[in-house]
């Protein structure tokens, strides 16, 4: 009955207003060092929400969910994780884990041979150090003269920086052969943060690179180690740090900065702290979303001594909250996620977190062309601090950006006129608390954190199951 449930297409609109109750579990807050005290995964869902709701238009009128498998127990003490981010490499499904039950869950590989029956292959970095979770997984084939093949790298953060026995940093994995993962290595960042919380692996010619997000190191650590990090993997069972991004060299940045509070132009007193990374095709350019500084774009051709080159902006009403970006167009606009939880603050927008786009033709200078809103956005008196209606993490296939939306699923929005992004589409799974989304093949793949690894697949018929 639940399968027959799962398969059922609502082509109507969603009907009924939002539920607000919190289901909270022990995850962690992004921003651990503001103002408001929430849990990450304190989120409220739809209320009407006990079926797949499917809708759309244009061609993904034609999109399905054809696999939402039953994540089955792998842990010793039969607890089950959640989920965290999802990630695909030549037809294998990469999903972290979250901190449920105390974390450990590592990442779980999905062989998509058949995309409608995922098959469970294996596990790794679950058993590695204890007291920690494994969010982000990145995998790219890499060749260099130490390693050929396919290499995943892992984030690795601690529960708690008070166990004696746990680190953060990230992991590197062979995964040539997805069936059994090899352990190669671990880069350690200073114990005084959690740990690595978003990550990218990139090439170089013969050299690869990992773009650490290391929020709170500066602070925590008083400036030893800073949130940015660049480290040579080329052997990756010797990680190098080759680089750290001091904020205090940009100009805007005072030198009383403490590593965490920025005494902004606007008059305002913004957190600042890396969330995540990623690079473009080339190798060359880096975009780091340093929450209310915004997204940070450096050249890193030269990655000992990379040059900032130009940092988006927000408006003196909008909380900054970068969180997390991509590309489109060719790597000449920019996707900025912000990931706004609590809507109601003094001086600001009341307002959840809600896509950017820019032009970067030049990245000295991004130019804003539009904001992208759901109905969830919008938030009045008495809205609740909550995840739920935040947007999460962006990828662009082509002319369509997805959007992960924690309680509103996967958002499709074309992009051709990026001056103009329109939803056409949106996937929300039973129970919906989407976070992550990546598209490869001819499949679209989501993470839930309570219930994981979702596949929408393209129905080839002539009868699309969205009308």
């Amino acid at each position: 009955m639940k399968k027959e449930r799962k398969n059922l297409l609502l082509s109507l609109a969603l009907a009924g207003t939002l539920s607000f109750s919190l289901v909270p579990f022990n995850v962690l807050a992004h921003d651990e060092l503001g103002d408001v005290n929430i849990e990450k995964g304190e989120r409220t869902n739809y209320a009407d929400n006990a079926v797949p709701i499917l809708e759309g238009s244009k061609s993904l009128s034609y999109w399905f969910e054809a696999a939402a498998p039953e994540m089955e127990v792998v842990r010793a003490d039969g607890k089950q994780n959640s989920f965290a981010d999802v990630y695909a490499h030549k037809g294998f499904a990469y999903v972290g884990t979250h901190t449920k039950n105390g974390g450990n869950g590592g990442v779980r590989v999905f062989d998509l041979k058949d995309p409608a029956n995922p098959k469970e292959v294996a596990v790794f970095a679950n058993n590695d150090i204890p007291g920690t979770w494994q969010e982000k997984v990145i995998v790219k084939s890499i060749s260099t003269p130490h390693f050929n093949g396919d290499l995943a790298v892992v984030s690795v953060q601690q529960l708690s920086r008070n166990n004696p026995e746990s680190k953060g940093g990230f992991l590197l994995y062979d995964v040539t052969d997805p069936y059994e993962p090899k352990k190669l290595g671990f880069w350690e960042v200073t114990k005084k943060t959690n740990g690595t919380h978003e990550l990218y692996l990139t090439t170089q010619g013969n050299r690869a690179i990992v773009l650490a997000a290391n929020p709170y190191a500066d602070y925590y650590s008083h400036g030893e180690q800073k949130d940015f990090q660049i480290v040579d993997v080329t052997d990756p069972t010797a990680p190098q740090t080759l680089w750290e991004f001091d904020p205090r060299t940009l100009p805007e940045i005072p030198e009383e900065f403490n590593g965490y509070h920025w005494s902004a132009p606007d008059g305002k007193t913004r957190p600042v702290f890396n969330h995540s990374t990623m690079v473009d095709e080339t190798g060359k350019y880096a975009y780091v979303s340093m929450w209310d500084l915004g997204t940070v774009i450096f050249d890193i051709s030269n990655p000992e001594s990379p040059v900032y080159l130009g940092r988006t902006e927000f408006a003196s009403n909008q909380q900054g909250s970068a969180h997390s970006a991509t590309l489109a167009k060719g790597g000449t606009v920019l996707i900025e996620t912000r990931e706004v939880y609590s809507p109601l603050k003094e001086g600001y927008e009341a307002a959840y977190g809600y896509t950017r786009i820019f032009d970067i033709k030049d990245k000295t200078q991004p130019k804003l062309l539009s904001e992208f809103k759901t109905d969830l956005t919008a938030a009045e008196e008495g809205a609740p601090v909550t995840f739920a209606r935040t947007v999460h993490d962006p990828k662009v296939r082509g002319n369509t950006l997805y959007l992960s939306h924690y309680a509103g699923g996967v958002r499709a929005v074309d992009i051709t006129d990026p001056e103009n992004p329109v939803q056409i589409a949106k996937y929300v799974p039973e129970n919906s608390d989407v976070w992550g989304v990546f598209v490869d093949r001819n499949y679209i793949l989501a993470s839930d954190i309570g219930s994981g690894l979702k596949v929408l697949l393209k129905n080839n018929g002539n009868k699309g199951l969205v009308e």
